[in-house]
């Protein structure tokens, strides 16, 4: 699988796992030239705390653009280290 927005590779694993139709890549997977900070966070009844990077391509801003659970409940044990896309990043 491949992560990619505005023209960069952002992610490419073998080793995905596939929660709610989202493809969580193994954070060692990511591209940390492309991610800034971000302090968003949003809370999943089953998931847990989700935190956020934001990407930095070509000079163009994609804010919160990655999430990933730092500490997943046990339901979503599998998704710890892991990171997810949204917001025009292409998996493909």
């Amino acid at each position: 699988m491949k992560a990619t927005w505005n023209g960069a590779v952002i992610a490419e694993s073998d080793d995905t796992v596939v929660v709610e139709g989202n493809h969580y890549f193994p954070e060692s997977s990511l591209d940390r030239q492309y991610v800034t900070f971000s302090n968003h966070r949003t809370s999943c009844p089953w998931k847990g705390q989700a935190y956020y990077h934001s990407l930095m391509v070509n000079g163009e801003m994609n804010p919160d653009a990655v999430w990933y659970y730092p500490e997943p409940s046990e339901a979503a044990a599998e998704i710890k280290g892991r990171v997810a896309f949204w917001k025009g990043v292409k998996v493909e």
